[in-house]
């Protein structure tokens, strides 16, 4: 199964240079707009079959255009929901890096936990039990490969990336997830594998899956991607500061 980890476009609280967390109303910027509409274009022609996202605002606007294009109604998952930042959620990032525990969550992440919010082992939990919940649920259903969308938060991507990459989540702020970006897993009996990272405007032709009847036994190499590279550009406004 290979699900599309999308974090949402741009948001309000990317340019104000906030932590905006769960905070109600935090919207898309006009380029987050924009950005929702090119990821739109991007993977319309893609045989995507379900949409998953967090309940927050930003990810509902970023995930519209899509399903549009698709036709498929889309499912929120509370688990997807942003980090629960407590008492640091709206604050200033510039105030926050003032903060002791700032060094903590950058590193040693796993033993974070956020003014009466939550731990990012906490965070890192819940994502990836749902992620793989979705999996087992839509592997039984079809019993095939079925590619679909789980649009979220930076910090709760890098923690499902962190777990598909075999790192401890301790190392998860190595891995950068700006705005609108595209990180694909593809899960199999064995072990996860991870197709893209951070990808902002590569082909997508390789993630379509093959066509099961003209897959002979040992024809392709486990996690391998037909015809593609792992491939990944970034932008210098990455606006990792909201995440």
């Amino acid at each position: 199964m290979t699900v599309i980890l999308l974090r949402h476009g741009v948001s309000t609280s990317n340019t104000a240079r906030t932590l905006a967390g769960r905070s109600v109303g935090v919207d898309l910027t006009e380029r987050g707009a924009e950005q929702a509409r090119a990821v739109a274009d991007r993977l319309a022609a893609l045989p995507i079959e379900y949409v998953v996202h967090s309940p927050l605002l930003r990810c509902q606007r970023t995930i519209a255009p899509l399903a549009d294009a698709l036709g498929v109604e889309p499912i929120y998952d509370d688990r997807l929901i942003e980090v629960d930042y407590g008492e640091w959620t709206g604050r200033p990032i510039a105030e926050l890096l003032t903060e002791p525990l700032w060094k903590v969550v950058q590193r040693h992440a796993s033993g974070a936990t956020f003014p009466g919010g939550e731990g990012l082992a906490q965070v890192q939990a819940r994502a990836v039990a749902a992620i793989r919940e979705h999996e087992r649920a839509f592997a039984e259903k079809h019993g095939r490969d079925v590619l679909w969308v789980a649009c979220t938060h930076g910090d709760v991507i890098k923690s499902v990336l962190a777990d598909a990459f075999g790192i401890h989540l301790d190392g998860f702020q190595r891995i950068v997830v700006e705005p609108a970006s595209l990180s694909v897993v593809r899960y199999t009996p064995t072990a996860p594998f991870v197709w893209r990272l951070n990808d902002t405007g590569t082909d997508l032709s390789a993630l379509i899956p093959p066509d099961p009847a003209a897959v002979g036994a040992g024809a392709a190499v486990e996690g391998s991607v037909p015809g593609g590279e792992v491939t990944g550009t970034g932008s210098a406004d990455n606006g990792n500061a909201e995440r």
